[in-house]
């Protein structure tokens, strides 16, 4: 009987996966044909309204279609305090893939850096274009669209480690977070997100399931001055969030779980890994 059931989960497992990836892609593909169509139409201002709200809402529905499987739980309220926040950057540690969609999904006005591949992605490239997110280089020029976004009073989701966590409890900063604030005289917001598994971290394949169930918490940390010395803020900002991400969780970032095997939850033959 436990083997049965077991059997039964683990197929539940994928089905969530796989569904849930399905419809997120067949979602965005549509979202950017009509996105492409919307750009030259609507003005900037228009368009970036636009396509902002739409991300709070479809990556809202996504979430809670995982959620609704019972296989995973977002702890994500205390975003909602931001919402009417005055302009800030959004600075959160990045142990998954999903972390841009959980800030996404809480906040109506928030534009992206996100790396120049992902600008050109057929799935994201036209809805992020549309909103107005920032290409990540030139760096002179990402941080003078940066600075012009927040001055209209945007918050600016940036990921100070630069790529997903790699290193325990969190990789080394880039300097980018502190050059815009310093620039654009804004404070930086930090976000802390906690998980107690390595679903869709640094590697691991979209099509890979995880041991299921699998939680998220989201707190807000400390929120800093607009920096004055930048070497000095991004030094403070790292031992911020390895002091915070280690101490005192009821989860904990991805990286610093320990080792444990896994049941073998790989695609089946036939599917791609």
């Amino acid at each position: 009987m436990r083997s049965a059931t077991r059997v039964l989960l683990v197929g539940y497992d994928y089905l969530v996966i796989y569904l849930a990836l399905a419809s997120l892609g067949i979602q965005c593909l549509a979202w950017s044909v009509l996105a492409l169509i919307l750009y030259p139409l609507l003005s900037e201002t228009r368009g970036r309204a636009l396509g902002r709200r739409f991300n709070m809402f479809a990556f809202r529905g996504y979430l809670a279609s995982l959620a609704l499987s019972r296989r995973f739980s977002f702890d994500i309220k205390d975003l909602d305090a931001l919402r009417d926040a005055p302009p800030l950057i959004i600075a959160p540690n990045h142990p998954c893939l999903l972390d841009a969609l959980m800030i996404f999904s809480r906040l109506p006005n928030v534009a992206c850096i996100l790396k120049a591949p992902l600008m050109n992605n057929v799935f994201l490239g036209a809805g992020a274009r549309l909103a107005r997110f920032i290409r990540n280089e030139p760096v002179r020029h990402m941080v003078h669209l940066a600075v012009r976004d927040v001055d209209s009073g945007s918050h600016l989701l940036l990921f100070p480690e630069g790529t997903r966590t790699t290193t325990c409890p969190v990789n080394p900063l880039s300097n980018s977070v502190g050059a815009i604030a310093h620039q654009a005289q804004v404070p930086v917001q930090t976000i802390l997100i906690e998980t107690d598994s390595r679903y869709l971290s640094k590697g691991w394949s979209v099509f890979r399931v995880a041991p299921m169930p699998i939680h998220y918490r989201v707190r807000l940390g400390r929120r800093f001055d607009p920096p004055q010395n930048t070497h000095r803020f991004m030094a403070e900002l790292e031992h911020y969030f390895a002091h915070q991400l280690v101490q005192g969780s009821a989860f904990y970032p991805v990286n610093s779980l320990p080792a444990q095997p896994e049941r073998n939850l790989d695609p089946p033959p036939g599917l791609p890994s």
